[in-house]
């Protein structure tokens, strides 16, 4: 190698004036940032890029089941109401019941949304608010349903409604706990008796 041949007085020096210099460097690329942008500038510039311009309001899938057209998973855009979520799935069939839905509602990210079938006077079967196996449905309960739980009056009912109301629909059984009234204990209670 051509360092063995030179005096070690030029190989010290060469050296040092090698690590100067690629200090500078080191500098003067520390001072002006790297090429690549921070991940969630790249995320929103692809979004700009793939939208013209304008950034794409986030999506929500929701699964629609029961007496519409179409069941199964439909997209909409963040805000939407139940209504919408009934419409992108074809609209309701003529069997439809939709006084029992709360079309106002908004619908959150991975929600199911049940349009139940108009029952004949005088059948037997499952009422709007309650599940399959007999579980009172969180998202579409009454007050009188919610009333009749154990350890739920018509105070803590009217909470639920309340909170269904401006926050959209539970997502699970412990979102229960987030209600003023109930508490973990009382989340336990309920929790072999409803669904989200």
């Amino acid at each position: 190698m051509f360092l063995e041949r030179l005096p070690r007085r030029h190989t010290v020096i060469l050296l040092i004036v090698c690590l100067c210099v690629l200090g500078l460097v080191g500098r003067r690329l520390a001072a002006t940032g790297t090429a690549r942008a921070p991940a969630s500038q790249a995320v929103e510039f692809d979004q700009v890029e793939a939208t013209g311009g304008a950034t794409a309001p986030p999506e929500l899938v929701v699964y629609v089941v029961g007496a519409v057209r179409r069941a199964g998973l439909v997209r909409l855009r963040e805000g939407a109401r139940v209504a919408d979520a009934v419409e992108h799935a074809g609209g309701p069939t003529r069997r439809a019941d939709l006084s029992l839905v709360n079309l106002a509602a908004p619908v959150a990210d991975g929600q199911q949304v049940i349009v139940p079938v108009r029952l004949a006077a005088g059948a037997a079967g499952v009422s709007a608010g309650t599940a399959s196996g007999g579980k009172v449905s969180l998202a579409s309960a009454t007050l009188d349903q919610l009333d009749e739980l154990p350890g739920i009056g018509p105070v803590t009912a009217q909470k639920i409604l309340d909170w269904r109301q401006s926050h959209g629909p539970l997502r699970s059984v412990d979102d229960l706990d987030a209600i003023p009234g109930i508490g973990p204990a009382r989340v336990e209670q309920l929790r072999d008796l409803v669904t989200p």
